[in-house]
């Protein structure tokens, strides 16, 4: 590191995060130092209610489009949806090089394979404790643990100062898989001296500390204990191989096979398998239609859908449209997972269905969660001892929760940052400020569009919903502009057309008049027109109804 310290001294390092606050989800920051740019994760959100018919919500990538030849490297913390979920739309635009853990790489592999990009992208394993160079700023991997194996901090080492960015993490001393956090590495850096902390606040609302993820398989063994005679189910998070790892633990233990469901859960163990990352007993995982050659009691099923997707499996069972699987008395259903926040409603709406086809359903104490709570959170502020508190990963709610914490541990109040998402962040050892904002935003994802769908064009859907259509057509003449045909009404979503004909024959009648009106001034601009016939049927409905439909006046020329 020395070397790069010998710079010229005097810039600063800029922090850039370009969505993940505000919000749970779109997690994405760049850090700037001079020519290079290394951007840390690249995740999704999922949509709002509001957002009709749109898929996926990625981060706006303007600012590093503009900067591109800046841009060193994508450095992935972990391989949760909200982490690399963004990476095939943002890789086409930004095609730079990816670093990542063993299973995060081999998630995102299975990505770029479903959007056939692994030929065009340069990906690199790294190791933890491994660093790696690009341009001005060295990343380093740090292990963490985290509700997925493999969760990585970074310590982003800069002539200006070092970062640690803890990732999604928790402290837990007895991990499922692999090793505990390396404590050690996040107090050798404090010793070295750290100019910001950026940590997860997504319970820094929880006092006390987060149970070890190996308490939910105590918590298994005892329900399929309970359980002994019924067909379980457990849903979870497809990307939690630790909880499914502990779910055939105790399968194996009651001598029950296992089958997993759910096309995401699949591919993420598989991937696991291959890996190395899960050990399954021999003959323990059977397909999901061998399943049927055993009797109930014997039977496990791993599931995705906790979180009331509607497409997902778990949903699919619920409302009795999926094609292998009935639920009934004589199933149990865990769910092994709480909902994120905004997902409430539809987890319940399927709890009920369950419990209407008579399942018995289990929804507490199954589930441990993978972030850390407020005395965690204390403890890497004491090892790592930082100059300024950047909080990161959560709700305003949870960033300020996190900003007391900080202040209750001696940071001064002028260090600590609530940041926005666009803010640029300037620091260096003398100081730090938020010197200006960077384009930022949602692109929606709809189908196979990433971005054709902005803000007007979700209005019109509200209004759509809302209110309904009523189309107008008409055929004018094209030499002397006389009406030839029409105008003809049609409604889509506004009124039940059969009960509503003395509505529509005087609709029929205002739109002719407002045309009369027009054609005898000898107006013949279709503009003004349509917008005639648009303003003079928009206040009959108004009127009548205290409706506005959309209205679609379509002139065609004969």
């Amino acid at each position: 590191m020395g070397k790069k310290l010998n710079r010229r001294i005097g810039s600063k390092l800029k922090i850039i995060p370009l969505g993940g606050l505000e919000q749970i989800g779109l997690n994405m920051t760049a850090f700037e130092y001079e020519d290079s740019i290394v951007v840390v994760d690249c995740g999704l959100s999922f949509p709002a209610d509001d957002m009709l018919g749109i898929d996926l919500v990625i981060p706006d990538t303007t600012y590093l489009e503009n900067h591109i030849e800046k841009v060193k490297g994508i450095a992935i913390t972990h391989g949760h949806e909200d982490h690399i979920g963004a990476l095939p739309y943002v890789l086409r635009k930004i095609n730079v090089p990816i670093y990542a853990t063993r299973l995060t790489m081999g998630i995102i592999e299975n990505k770029l394979k479903e959007h056939e990009m692994l030929q065009t992208v340069e990906r690199h394993v790294v190791r933890f404790g491994q660093t790696v160079s690009l341009g001005d700023i060295d990343v380093e991997y740090i292990k963490t643990n985290h509700s997925i194996v493999d969760a990585a901090a970074l310590a982003i080492h800069t002539p200006a100062g070092v970062v640690v960015h803890t990732g999604d993490f928790k402290v837990d001393y007895t991990p499922v898989y692999g090793d505990a956090i390396d404590l050690q590495r996040f107090a050798e850096l404090g010793k070295e001296g750290v100019l910001a902390l950026m940590c997860d606040s997504t319970n820094a609302e929880r006092p006390g500390y987060t149970p070890s993820e190996r308490t939910v398989g105590r918590t298994f063994d005892s329900l399929f204990q309970e359980h002994k005679n019924t067909r379980i189910l457990v849903a979870t998070f497809a990307s939690n191989v630790d909880r499914v790892q502990q779910i055939i633990n105790t399968a194996y233990k009651f001598g029950r096979k296992v089958a997993v469901e759910g096309r995401s859960m699949v591919n993420i163990i598989e991937t696991a398998i291959n890996l190395d990352c899960i050990h399954i007993p021999e003959n323990t995982l059977v397909d999901l239609d061998q399943l049927k050659n055993y009797p109930d009691e014997q039977q496990v099923i791993i599931t995705t859908g906790s979180q009331g997707e509607s497409m997902a499996a778990l949903s699919r069972m619920a409302n009795s449209v999926h094609r292998k699987i009935t639920i009934g008395p004589g199933d149990t259903v865990i769910f092994s997972s709480h909902p994120i926040p905004g997902n409430e409603k539809p987890v319940t709406k399927i709890i009920n269905e369950l419990l209407s086809k008579g399942a018995d359903v289990i929804f507490q104490d199954a589930h441990v969660s993978g972030h850390a709570c407020e005395e965690e959170i204390k403890l890497i502020y004491t090892l790592v001892n930082p100059q300024y508190a950047i909080p990161v990963h959560g709700e305003y709610k949870h960033l300020k929760a996190q900003a007391k914490i900080a202040a209750s541990l001696g940071i001064e109040k002028d260090n600590i940052f609530l940041l926005s998402s666009g803010d640029v962040l300037e620091l260096d050892q003398d100081g730090a400020e938020v010197s200006g904002k960077v384009p930022v935003g949602a692109i929606l994802v709809d189908g196979l569009g990433v971005g054709d769908v902005g803000n007007v064009v979700l209005r019109d859907r509200q209004h759509l919903a809302e209110d309904g259509i009523v189309i107008v057509v008409m055929s004018l003449e094209r030499a002397s502009g006389e009406l030839v045909a029409g105008p003809d009404i049609v409604s889509r979503g506004f009124v039940y057309v059969r009960e509503s004909d003395e509505l529509l024959e005087e609709a029929h009648a205002v739109v002719d008049q407002a045309l009369g009106a027009c054609l005898e001034r000898g107006i013949t601009d279709w503009g003004k027109l349509k917008g005639a016939v648009k303003d003079s049927l928009s206040d009959y409905i108004w009127r009548k109804t205290k409706r506005r439909p959309m209205i679609l006046p379509i002139i065609m020329e004969v």
